[in-house]
């Protein structure tokens, strides 16, 4: 199963480093990703494979949501079917 990360908030430092460190810790492979700064505005989008992750998406949400508070951004979390259903022109 493939899920959509976003992360958007001010810039500072760290903002990749502590996304892919709490990815890698529950084996979540990201399979895709781009980040841009806009008007210093940090964004950031990411495709992770939770194909052989620990916790499930739920799980990830709750944990993305403390990490989110921590570190002053908002991070949303949605499968990929859901993403591409509500994208489809």
């Amino acid at each position: 199963m493939n899920a959509i990360i976003t992360v958007v908030g001010s810039d500072k430092v760290g903002i990749i480093a502590k996304v892919s460190n709490f990815l890698c810790e529950h084996k979540i492979n990201i399979a895709d990703i781009t980040q841009t700064i806009l008007s210093g505005n940090f964004v950031m989008m990411m495709m992770v494979d939770l194909e052989n992750s620990d916790i499930s998406i739920d799980e990830l949400r709750k944990n993305m949501e403390n990490q989110a508070t921590e570190m002053g951004v908002e991070i949303n979390i949605m499968s990929e079917r859901v993403f591409s259903a509500m994208h489809r022109v």
